[in-house]
């Protein structure tokens, strides 16, 4: 399949060089040379850092599961609700919908199966319903994808989490990786959804999660996200806060024809108890987009 008419048509070269720019304009801002790429990331143990670490290091939005408590809603409007084990129950779905709803999280983020049982019950609330893609390998097809796109945006589903392709990424198949990215955004945008790309950074070294970033910003993604929750590791400050350097540190000016940056989204696999604690956070709100 070639580009999308409706996003950048960035040919190999051309794809090659900007990522390449942009890596390199990061790391001499970083004031550091390129680390091999054989040497992964020590992230940390999943759930070790707290949300409020999370969201000051440069996220958006924060995707968080677990026993929920007081909380203030301005905090919760960038928290993801999330239930994405496969044991997960029918009666545990409806509890997730009804903390969403009762404390104004962004959205509840679910398996597919549970898109439309989600969708009817969150009809005129404010809370979005999330559904993950290519989960939670992203080794499936870009074709695969793109009709599971589809199909759960027609059962409700209003955010897309699709986890890229990471071993395509690892082999320096950059082309592989745009064009899946950017196969699911033409697919969500038609719908109006938006798209964040998992990146399953515990997977990457540090220059493979500058070009990841890089390259889902090219494709038109919306969020860029640290984790799925099911890999080796969860989010870290270091990686946030590198993730937000590559898609907020560029003004859409700086490379003609490319997608303006994106906003940053992480996800978390340990689960989070969120309290009263969060009221004392102070004001946490990351840096607009492209500053």
């Amino acid at each position: 399949m070639g580009a999308p008419a409706a996003l950048p048509n960035v040919n190999s070269i051309e794809l090659d060089e900007l990522v390449a720019q942009i890596g390199e304009e990061l790391l001499a801002r970083l004031g550091r040379e390129t680390p091999p790429l054989a040497a992964r990331s020590g992230a940390s143990a999943a759930g070790t850092q707290s949300i409020q670490e999370i969201l000051a290091a440069g996220a958006d939005r924060v995707s968080a599961s677990g026993c929920v408590t007081d909380l203030d809603r301005g905090f919760a409007a960038r928290i993801d609700h999330t239930l994405l084990r496969p044991e997960i129950a029918r009666e545990e779905i409806l509890r997730l919908c009804g903390e969403a709803k009762q404390f104004g999280f962004a959205s509840v983020c679910v398996n597919p199966v549970w898109v439309s049982l989600c969708a009817g019950l969150l009809h005129g609330a404010p809370v979005k319903v999330s559904t993950v893609v290519g989960f939670p390998l992203g080794a499936t097809l870009t074709e695969t994808k793109r009709a599971e796109t589809e199909l759960v945006i027609k059962l409700g589903a209003e955010e897309i989490d699709m986890v890229m392709p990471v071993g395509a990424m690892r082999s320096g198949d950059l082309d592989l990786v745009y064009l899946d990215v950017a196969g699911v955004v033409e697919v969500a945008r038609r719908a109006g959804a938006i798209v964040k790309v998992i990146l399953e950074t515990a997977l990457l070294s540090e220059e493979e999660k500058i070009r990841a970033c890089a390259v889902a910003r090219l494709a038109g993604a919306d969020f860029v996200k640290t984790s799925s929750g099911f890999g080796p590791a969860g989010a870290t400050t270091s990686d946030v806060a590198l993730m937000r350097r590559v898609v907020g540190g560029a003004r859409p000016e700086d490379h003609a024809g490319v997608i303006p940056a994106v906003a940053l989204g992480i996800a978390t696999s340990a689960s989070v108890r969120i309290s009263d604690e969060a009221r004392s956070a102070g004001r946490l709100a990351a840096a607009p987009i492209g500053r």
